[in-house]
């Protein structure tokens, strides 16, 4: 726990990356894995995470990124993508695998499926796509957290202009909206940042026992 508390301190929003430094098969495996185990609510996970290393389409983004340059200088960068068109068949392709992975009767996840779907597929579509989106976060937390362990860097963003991220990539036609943006690599020796100390709220700002 100390060290993992050591590795959040060292981790910050890094402004600039080391072009020339990228990240292993292996390392990216991990982090990929890592945001697989991710919770979501109900497991559903409805979402797609999307490596973009086309680095025509990275120049692309950048612009629609407010000109980031983390955009094209980081080793990877990664598109976090809620869906926006769930449906009943998403359920139920969930149960199925849920069935599998367990090995138990389709049958007996019934009652699961129905709750599922009368909270999940009678929300208003704003709504819902507020809550698919939520569940990026939650993935994008894991990968902060699995990055600090391997001491790589990640910039997480929302500065971006979805609707042009979602056009370069095509991602309507699939069902998909950018929610998140996050810039992996190594910090370059250049960027202050890193010497800034963190600043958070004290416990007694922050935490509240009853």
């Amino acid at each position: 726990m100390i060290k993992f508390l050591e590795n959040q301190n060292w981790r910050y929003a890094t402004k600039k990356f080391d072009a020339t430094k990228k990240i292993s098969s292996e390392d990216l495996n991990i982090l990929k894995e890592a945001i697989r185990l991710s919770s979501s609510s109900y497991g559903l996970q409805p979402y797609k995470v999307i490596i973009v290393e086309n680095p025509e389409l990275r120049a692309k983004i950048q612009p629609a990124a407010w000109g980031q340059s983390q955009i094209v200088e980081a080793s990877h960068l990664i598109v976090f993508a809620n869906e926006t068109q769930l449906e009943e068949e998403d359920i139920d392709n969930y149960i199925t695998n849920i069935s599998a992975t367990r090995g138990i009767p389709v049958d007996s996840l019934a009652g699961y499926a129905d709750f599922m779907k009368s909270k999940i597929l009678t929300l208003p579509q704003d709504s819902k796509n507020i809550w698919t989106a939520k569940q990026t976060y939650l993935a994008l937390g894991n990968l902060l957290n699995a990055a600090a362990e391997l001491k790589i860097d990640v910039t997480p963003m929302e500065g971006f202009v979805p609707e042009q991220v979602n056009e370069i990539l095509g991602l309507e036609k699939l069902g998909l909206n950018t929610s998140l943006i996050a810039t992996l690599g190594y910090r370059h020796e250049e960027d202050a940042t890193q010497h800034y100390k963190k600043v958070r709220k004290s416990h007694e700002e922050l935490f509240i026992t009853l």
